[in-house]
């Protein structure tokens, strides 16, 4: 990634510990408004470490699924229905 004076204004240098804990710059946690307690999630992305808040990956799920009028376990049991009257 081509450097850029704009990248260089926000990036912190963050050290691991001993344990491979790091520390968020209390810069980024007011940023993010993330608080000590807040559930986070990890992955690894294009040779990234990603870090998102747990409940906002929850609400993108939920959102992607909002237009959704059908009861997946409404489909499953009439499915296994048919599959069992098929049987007999």
């Amino acid at each position: 990634m081509p450097y850029c004076r704009t990248m260089a204004q926000v990036m912190k240098r963050v050290r691991l510990g001993p344990q491979g804990r790091a520390v968020i710059p209390s810069e980024f946690r007011r940023q993010l408004k993330l608080s000590p307690g807040d559930e986070l999630v990890a992955w690894i992305e294009d040779g990234r470490l990603i870090l998102q808040r747990r409940d906002d990956i929850q609400r993108e799920i939920w959102d992607m699924f909002k237009d959704v009028k059908v009861s997946m376990a409404e489909e499953l049991i009439a499915e296994r229905r048919r599959e069992a009257a098929r049987e007999l």
